[in-house]
This record gives C-alpha cells, structure tokens and sequence, in this order.
C-alpha cells in the first residue's frame, strides 16, 4: 500500500471525503463486531502504517494542533525551561477553549517546535505523547476524533483509509 504524506492532498481529500468518512463511522457502530475486534484490527493497522511514516518529516500536528495541558503537563515544562511556573505560564500558555479544562500554547505552531523536532520532548505534554490518539481504546467511540484528525496527520489519514478497505464494503465512495 502506497502511504500517502502530501500534507496539501491529504488536506483536500479530506474536505471531498468528508461524507464518506462520517459513512464509516456510521457503518462501524453498525458492525456486529465487539469494540475489542475492532481496536485490534486498528492497532495492527496504525502499527503497519506507522512503520512508514517518520513524524519529523511531518510535524504537522505540532504545527497545526493545540494540546491541551494540564497542570501537571505545565510543572514538566516549566522545569525543563527552567522558567518559574508563573512566567512560563505568562509566557506560552492560555486558557483552553470553553469546554477544556487546561490550558492551551499562545501560539502556533508550538513554541517548543525546532527543525521538525519537539525541542522539549522527554517533558512535553501528555497529549502530546498521546497523539494521534489510534492506540486508545473503543475506536468506535472515538471516531470523531479521528476524522478531526484526518487532515492533519499522515498517520490517522492512511490508517483511516486502511481501515475503509479492511472492513468497509457498504460507504458511499468519493475519491476525487
């Protein structure tokens, strides 16, 4: 399988797929399978399609994404800035949307973000080490998440795809 790292077309066939990614979803909470089958069939695929993908090439998500720091998140980098906590946070940090609790960077791309490379990366956040977020459990559950992701990273993009051809036969294709 060819892996698709164009971030620009990733971008666009994200737009034109929008319908058929949200049929997916649909027809995976349709599937008699338990959320267990599911989720191994999505780790043995973002396993396959991660081994492909070097993330410093990309470092889209710390271009584009905003994680969500919590106050333990916040101590590490302050200590790894060797900025007190107040001045780290004046610094680098906001109050993340309404509806998060944490706090979000400033700015974007992230300030920490060095030639493709997290600068910070032994303290960086916890969502952060998290993403792109394809090894949590209950996929099914989760799928928003992952079509929100879709156009930022390689990773979820051609997982996503992967898993349409592996256990979808009924979506309404759009493949321009």
């Amino acid at each position: 399988m060819k892996l698709e790292t164009d971030l620009s077309k990733i971008k666009h066939l994200a737009r034109v797929r929008t319908d058929e990614n949200l049929d997916f979803r649909a027809y995976l909470k349709e599937l008699p399978f338990s959320s267990r089958k599911i989720d191994k069939v999505v780790q043995e695929t973002r396993i396959e399609i991660s081994a492909g993908i070097d993330c410093t090439h990309c470092a889209n998500c710390c271009r584009e994404m905003q994680p969500v720091l919590m106050p333990a998140d916040i101590r590490r980098l302050a200590r790894k800035t060797r900025l007190p906590l107040k001045a780290f946070t004046t610094r680098y940090l906001k109050n993340a949307p309404t509806g998060h609790s944490g706090m979000v960077f400033k700015r974007r791309p992230c300030p920490f973000l060095l030639d493709n490379r997290c600068s910070v990366y032994e303290a960086r956040p916890r969502d952060c080490k998290s993403y792109p977020h394809l090894h949590r459990r209950d996929f099914v559950q989760r799928t928003l998440q992952a079509i929100g992701n879709y156009a930022c990273c390689p990773i979820v993009f051609n997982t996503y795809e992967s898993l349409k051809t592996r256990l979808a036969r009924r979506i309404r294709p759009q493949r321009s």
